[in-house]
């Protein structure tokens, strides 16, 4: 029944609850009329079945000038709300009532408002005025990253009586750009050695930063919430009574980091979604310590920039079987399930790895890199030291 009364709210209309009874009344009258041949029960079955051509005819008809026109739906990061804002325009010349208006979201996103036992997409108008418009603007819960297209809203009526309801579609295209989460990482030693280590290859006698004077630090100011520990001057700030810490022109300025992304391979759901977190998360601390750093994926290459490298982190999904561009050949940061993979990157490299046990016979002791566990806590994870450092 639920298939045959939207097959003819569609197309003509259906009636309601309200107007099957009226009709059950209908008949009935009009039968007692055949069978007494009285007049006034023709009088009122034919009434009757004015009353209801006319509740089915003009549904339709109201609806037929109305048209809608949709905002820009601006992004937002998982577990924000999307803002979702439409204009309903009337182009008749007569008031529109008894309106409701439903806006088809995609199925991924619809059970997200779901889960809350609420229906964000659903609006009711009491009336349009003639060559009117009307505002709606609603906020719709997200959990998940992604790309969410849709492209039409549902117009239902049943004016002016309520016996009959009609549904017309209005096309009217919709792009939703849910971010990944951003970890806020108060340090992250997996990049925060990245100088360091480079400084030790340089100088194989000992940390330049306790014996170089020139050409490495080129101040000392007062110490900032997300300064690395390793640039505290100890020495100075035992003197002042506050931390003071070294600013860098070789070792940490113009460092290049390229964060990959191992999209090439089948991964688990949970923990892809994990890396992704960890991917934009590893890519906005590295901007925050004044570091050129960009995002590689296997199906985009290299990519720079804050707003390119969330939608595309929003969008990626792992296909082992879609075309790859080749990994850098330089020293990245590689995050990856597949404990395969740890051999075919550049040495001086590091890595993120997502499994239950370490499979030390595929880990090059000469990149440093962190075991990760998906039923852990992830920030906790990235700050952790790194592990698997050769001599």
């Amino acid at each position: 029944m639920k298939y045959v009364i939207n097959y003819f709210e569609n197309r003509a209309s259906a009636p309601a609850y309200s107007g099957w009874v009226l009709s059950g009344i209908t008949i009935c009258f009009f039968g007692a009329a055949i069978n007494t041949m009285a007049g006034w029960l023709y009088v009122i079955s034919g009434v009757s079945c004015a009353l209801l051509f006319v509740a089915a005819v003009l549904p339709a008809k109201s609806m037929k000038k109305l048209d809608i026109k949709r905002c820009p739906i601006q992004p937002v990061t998982a577990g924000d709300n999307l803002t979702v804002e439409f204009e309903i325009i009337n182009a008749s010349k007569n008031s529109v009532t008894l309106l409701n208006v439903l806006d088809i979201l995609p199925l991924t996103l619809k059970q997200q408002s779901q889960q809350h036992n609420q229906y964000f997409n659903q609006h009711v108008i009491n009336t349009i005025a003639a060559f009117g418009t009307h505002q709606w603007e609603y906020q719709h819960p997200t959990q998940r990253r992604g790309v969410y297209r849709w492209h039409t809203v549902e117009f239902r009526s049943g004016a002016p009586f309520g016996l009959f309801w009609s549904r017309r579609a209005r096309s009217s295209p919709a792009t939703a750009v849910v971010y990944p989460q951003v970890l806020p990482l108060t340090s992250c030693p997996l990049i925060d050695d990245i100088g360091l280590d480079a400084s030790r290859r340089g100088n194989p006698q000992g940390n330049p930063y306790t014996a170089a004077t020139e050409g490495l630090v080129r101040s000392l100011r007062p110490y900032h919430i997300g300064d690395p520990i390793r640039l505290v001057h100890w020495r100075t700030s035992a003197r002042y009574g506050e931390l003071r810490v070294r600013e860098l022109e070789i070792i940490t300025g113009g460092q290049d980091i390229i964060i990959a992304l191992d999209t090439g391979h089948n991964w688990d759901e949970q923990n892809f979604e994990q890396a992704v977190i960890a991917a934009a998360s590893l890519y906005f601390y590295a901007q925050h310590q004044k570091m050129n750093v960009q995002l590689w994926t296997a199906d985009t290459g290299l990519i720079k920039g804050e707003r390119p490298v969330l939608e595309t982190l929003a969008a990626t999904i792992p296909l082992a079987d879609q075309t790859t561009s080749e990994i850098p050949n330089s020293p990245i940061i590689w995050l990856t399930q597949n404990p395969v993979t740890l051999s075919s990157i550049t040495n001086g490299s590091r890595w993120l790895l997502w499994q239950a046990t370490s499979s030390s016979e595929f880990i090059n002791q000469n990149m440093p890199g962190i075991i990760l566990n998906q039923d852990e806590d992830l920030q906790l994870q990235l700050q952790k030291a790194v592990s698997c450092v050769g001599a």
